[in-house]
């Protein structure tokens, strides 16, 4: 039985359930590699400035594309879209499964993340218009579910068959589900919607790409090389001033590529600056915390994944709950008692030592994330409902490219931040009698504790923030306002003219 997306009827369960497949898998995917990097390096004789391209080749492309995304939701129907995300996100899997030397398996990365990168943005936009608002938090909620469970349990998957299987299960465990998810879509997933006659404008692309590209590249680069390497600072000014032309570009055009003006209705703005804070302050402990328990404390890669997985079973089972609760009462009081936890456990995690107890990191790491499922989609949700209907793809898309954009920067200034107090803290421990790899370890520790410090005080000023939020209802659209403010200034005139 076919699956029809149709307007003012009940929502589409059936599309939004193969969509929601289709994502959790492309974001599973996204996590997945990164545990088998070693391996790859190893069966490849690459370095690890090589072998990293394949997280940052993937990051790249969908800080690329995901802007265009808005045109294509408007332009294309689901099924169109979602057809060819899964097929592109399928054969590169093949590709990868196939893959002799790394050029191969980098082309199939990049071909599965052109893939990934319209699957999130769509989803999204048909839970929007799929629910009406005052049930979208619970939509959201189980859209919060995929967005975090899925990379939670990346890793403690990849570590587990990485330790007992080559690098290359990964994919061959990925294909068969994507295989069922493509033949599932073709025979099920059925909409409406016609081919809309819009065109995209080129150059924006072209702009886009640069901008958001050099920027997630300047970023993802910085933890590595340092903000001194001219391969940094050149791609950061490049991506800035591209970044600038295009946004000042979308503002003229009568028939914008990502629309900027969304950021006109308070709610999303404030949503958008409160959702940045936080994923830098996320992406940023994602980095630190195997950091710590791996290179320092030398726990194995399947028993690190082992254990985040409680954090994101839990963030898995509350990310429904929240939703509900948003419905019920708002996104206000939820992003300040998920902040307020938030900020506790980064400041216990600012207190490391060479002894934390395994258990403890476990118990702080399931309470941080707690924490955060109380936050990420009730305050998203809160600024999409602002939006009128027809900026819901725009509204979508910048979300999407600001957490891809705002993990990169997070993570580059925790990583930078942990680096240079590392070597400070080794000057200052130089005299307390450690030596060799005791002394490098004791100050990469205080390093780490310096970076997870500054987590606090971002997600500090997302607490303020939190203050300021208002239930949503949707605005009014501001292409419309000018026109009334006309009609206004003619009525009177009108008048006079009636009375004669």
């Amino acid at each position: 039985m076919s699956t029809t997306l149709e307007e003012n009827k009940r929502p589409p369960y059936g599309i939004i359930a193969i969509l929601l497949a289709g994502a959790f898998i492309s974001i599973l995917n996204e996590t997945l590699l990164n545990v088998a990097l070693p391996s790859i390096m190893r069966d490849f004789e690459i370095s690890a400035s090589t072998v990293q391209w394949l997280a940052t080749g993937y990051m790249l492309v969908n800080g690329v594309l995901i802007p265009v995304t808005a045109f294509l939701i408007q332009k294309f129907s689901v099924r169109s879209l979602f057809l060819t995300a899964i097929s592109l996100f399928t054969i590169g899997t093949i590709l990868a499964v196939i893959s002799w030397n790394f050029p191969v398996l980098l082309s199939a990365r990049v071909i599965q993340a052109s893939g990934s990168a319209i699957m999130m943005p769509l989803l999204m936009n048909v839970l929007l218009t799929g629910f009406p608002i005052e049930k979208r938090g619970a939509a959201m909620g189980v859209f919060g579910l995929v967005m975090i469970f899925a990379p939670a349990i990346g890793p403690t998957l990849s570590g587990f068959l990485i330790e007992h299987y080559s690098w290359k299960m990964l994919f061959y465990v990925t294909l068969p589900v994507a295989a069922v998810i493509l033949l599932t879509a073709i025979f099920l997933l059925h909409d409406k919607k016609e081919s809309v006659a819009i065109k995209l404008d080129g150059f924006s692309v072209i702009l886009s790409s640069i901008g958001f590209g050099g920027l997630l590249h300047g970023f993802g680069s910085a933890g590595d090389k340092g903000w001194s390497a001219p391969e940094v600072y050149l791609t950061l000014i490049v991506g800035a001033i591209a970044l600038v032309v295009f946004i000042l570009r979308q503002l003229k055009l009568e028939v914008p590529m990502l629309e900027f003006r969304i950021y006109r209705y308070p709610m999303f703005a404030l949503s958008s600056m409160i959702s940045v804070t936080l994923m830098m302050a996320m992406f940023g402990a994602m980095l630190l915390l195997p950091m710590y328990v791996q290179t320092i404390r030398g726990i194995s890669p399947l028993d690190s994944g082992l254990l985040m997985l409680p954090g994101a079973l839990l963030m898995g089972v509350m990310s429904p709950v929240t939703g509900k609760l948003f419905d019920k009462y708002g996104a206000r009081i939820l992003a300040i008692t998920g902040l307020s936890i938030t900020i506790l456990t980064s400041f216990m995690f600012s207190r490391l030592t060479m002894e934390t107890a395994y258990t403890t990191l476990m118990l702080l790491y399931t309470a941080r994330m707690f924490g955060m499922s109380m936050v990420m989609m009730p305050v998203m949700t809160n600024g999409l409902n602002q939006l009128p209907a027809r900026y819901n793809p725009h509204g979508t898309a910048m979300n999407n490219t600001l957490q891809q954009v705002s993990g990169a920067i997070g993570s580059a200034l925790l990583i930078t931040i942990m680096s240079t107090r590392t070597t400070t803290h080794i000057e200052e421990l130089a005299g307390s009698g450690l030596a060799g790899q005791d002394l490098i370890n004791q100050a990469t520790v205080e390093g780490i504790n310096d970076a997870f410090l500054i987590t606090v005080f971002v997600a500090l000023i997302a607490l303020v923030l939190s203050f300021f939020m208002k239930r949503s209802k949707p605005g009014e659209d501001f292409r419309d306002q000018p026109v009334k403010a006309k009609e206004q200034k003619e009525e009177p005139l009108a008048e006079p003219a009636t009375q004669v």
